[in-house]
């Protein structure tokens, strides 16, 4: 196990320095930062002032080699648009978009394995086919569309939930929470239910497909000649084998909720990292971009590790061929 942790580890580190690079280069071609940080009327000493306090005027692996020792410690350097440290931006808008995608991910994944075995299991019934249908629109409809639709409804029409904003939120040191206030856990729901219907949709129907497939394995056969109840068979011996690749999928799955969360953010102007992002692209704040791109990219290795280690315990196949090698 420890050298299939390596391997992937070492794996995760190349996509790391590949993301590096991209969020690099777009220092070097995307605008001008001394300009930025200067404006136009600056005069040729205080550009060649800065140019040099920021090491521009290094040869470019050594400006790259400075980026990741920079890059590994959280520091981007200052932004463009609003002169501050961009850690510290970060800092400021990363509790919001984390109490939101944890939440997505949860409630995706929750209810994703729960209708998939019920549809599953009640392949004809009504319900099933009425939750299937639903789920299309899920797949079908893009995640801007169903956070208007529920704004539509929720906060036009019934005037049950707010339709933009995070409510008040509790500083427990520098993390915020909206959790435990009223109006904050309101502002949640129809960010969290929008976030989290595509992957809800995605998680089920592959629940529901790879729980028919197991179903037809010769071992649920002899389950059932053995005399086991159904249901037994279903929820213990089925569900067991169907969520080996489910928990690979809705893993992964996280870092697309912080990529979705860019327009869900947009949309419900929630003030995370997302929002962060699309201001600095408009502005071309390149350093809090580039640190956007990091944090991205970090979250899908974490991701990815925490998912590898957990396909290796669940499926014995793995363990057991690394086993066979190490024999041979």
């Amino acid at each position: 196990m420890f050298a299939y942790a390596v391997r992937s580890l070492a794996q995760g580190l190349l996509v790391l320095v590949a993301v590096a690079f991209i969020a690099f280069s777009m220092f070097r071609f995307v605008g001008d930062p001394v300009a930025n940080m200067l404006g136009q009327e600056a005069t040729l000493q205080d550009r060649q002032e800065l140019s040099e306090r920021l090491g521009l005027d290094d040869p470019w692996p050594v400006q790259f080699a400075r980026f990741i020792g920079n890059a590994a410690t959280g520091e981007f350097g200052v932004s463009f648009r609003q002169a501050r440290k961009v850690s510290d931006l970060i800092r400021e808008r990363l509790p919001a978009t984390v109490e939101l995608a944890v939440l997505s991910a949860l409630v995706a994944t929750f209810f994703g394995v729960l209708l998939g075995v019920y549809v599953a299991i009640n392949r004809t019934g009504l319900l099933s086919n009425a939750i299937m249908s639903i789920s299309l629109i899920g797949v079908s409809l893009p995640t801007f569309l169903i956070g208007i639709g529920l704004i539509y409804i929720f906060a036009v029409e019934l005037r049950w939930l707010p339709s933009f904003g995070r409510g008040e939120t509790v500083k427990i040191g520098w993390w915020s929470t909206g959790l435990l206030t009223e109006s904050g856990r309101r502002s949640l729901v129809m960010p969290v239910l929008t976030l989290a219907f595509f992957q809800l949709t995605l998680i089920m129907r592959l629940v529901r497909s790879e729980m028919l497939e197991v179903m037809r394995a010769d071992f649920i056969r002899f389950a059932r000649a053995r005399g086991l109840g159904e249901r037994v068979i279903e929820l213990r011996h089925a569900l067991r084998n169907t969520l080996v690749p489910v928990v690979t999928i809705a893993g992964l799955q996280l870092g697309s909720i912080i990529a979705f969360a860019i327009v869900t953010e947009t949309v419900f102007q929630w003030p995370g990292l997302g929002a962060l992002f699309v201001n600095a692209v408009q502005f071309a704040d390149v350093p809090v971009m580039a640190a956007y791109l990091m944090f991205v990219a970090a979250v899908f290795v974490i991701t990815n590790l925490i998912v590898d280690l957990l396909y290796f315990l669940l499926d014995p196949r793995l363990r057991s061929g690394g086993r066979t090698a190490k024999g041979h």
